[in-house]
């Protein structure tokens, strides 16, 4: 999405502001304790099998001129088949991982950008893609529908020279409070450094419902929020996770999930230390 009015924040904001919050397993990691086998692979690196396509112009579950597809064990958007952006029935895209909602939980992105813009694409979209989470279903967005209301991680990539931070924060639809401050620009700018090139970058959003965000690169903390709300002030905390597709050729090669609600029952076969969420009807027990 554009960015727009950016507010740098510092890596001391981050230090003063995770000290004033209630928990500490934002900061502690809780990926750390968990086993590879926890994690869930949204993306299989095979097929879009448990993904829904949403295309701007077109309806659900279309994919005009292969805009997104899976190569060389990779997920992929591309504008090789585009004469120009946007094309007739093909504008700002989503593809959504359908096989659930989710509240509480880290996400794990490792992505590129590659290659060149689609020929007219807008300005502000040069090696721009986010991951779109809290989203709306994708059966609810209207046909011409650009972005779904959602909360976005956005993914920028430099330009050989400038500095261009990723992991920003935009709000469809949403807004959130940062520094105790109800925040209601489109997009901030987070504390990372600039990542230029085709270089793969490994991304993480820990997210606590509608309570807390952090946002992560590389392993490390660059920007946190809380009270995650719909525009009308709506506590919002649940939705679908969905990647972009804005103009900007981009490679997925990881896109996996630790689901940090479960049983918290320690007697229970399926306890996990990492939970902070608890969920009795999930509990299994010997017997």
């Amino acid at each position: 999405m554009p960015t727009r009015a950016p507010a740098l924040i510092t890596s001391l904001t981050l230090a003063v502001a995770a000290s004033s919050l209630p928990g500490t397993l934002a900061y502690a990691d809780p990926a750390s304790t968990a086993a590879n086998s926890d994690w869930i692979e949204l993306f299989n690196g095979k097929d879009l099998d448990a993904w829904s396509i949403k295309i701007q112009g077109s309806e659900l579950g279309e994919n005009p001129l292969d805009t997104f597809r899976v190569a060389d064990g990779l997920l992929q958007i591309r504008y090789d088949h585009y004469q120009k952006f946007p094309e007739e029935n093909a504008g700002f895209g989503h593809i959504f991982y359908t096989e659930r909602a989710f509240s509480h939980y880290i996400l794990e992105v490792e992505y590129r950008f590659v290659g060149e813009q689609v020929t007219d694409g807008p300005a502000w979209a040069y090696r721009n893609n986010g991951m779109m989470y809290h989203t709306q279903a994708p059966e609810t967005m209207a046909l011409d529908q650009d972005f779904p209301l959602s909360v976005e991680y956005q993914l920028l990539g430099g330009n050989g020279t400038d500095e261009r931070s990723t992991a920003n924060l935009c709000t469809p639809a949403t807004q959130v409070v940062m520094d105790g401050e109800l925040r209601k620009d489109h997009c901030i700018n987070s504390s990372s450094k600039t990542y230029h090139g085709d270089q793969w970058v490994t991304v993480q959003l820990e997210v606590h419902g509608s309570e807390l965000a952090v946002h992560r690169v590389n392993g490390e903390p660059v920007m946190q929020y809380t009270n995650l709300q719909l525009d009308d002030g709506t506590a919002h905390g649940s939705g679908y996770i969905a990647l972009q597709a804005e103009s900007a050729p981009t490679d997925f090669r990881r896109v996996r999930l630790l689901n940090l609600a479960g049983c918290m029952d320690k007697t229970a076969n399926n306890y996990r230390e990492y939970f902070i969420k608890n969920n009795a009807d999930s509990c299994l027990y010997d017997g």
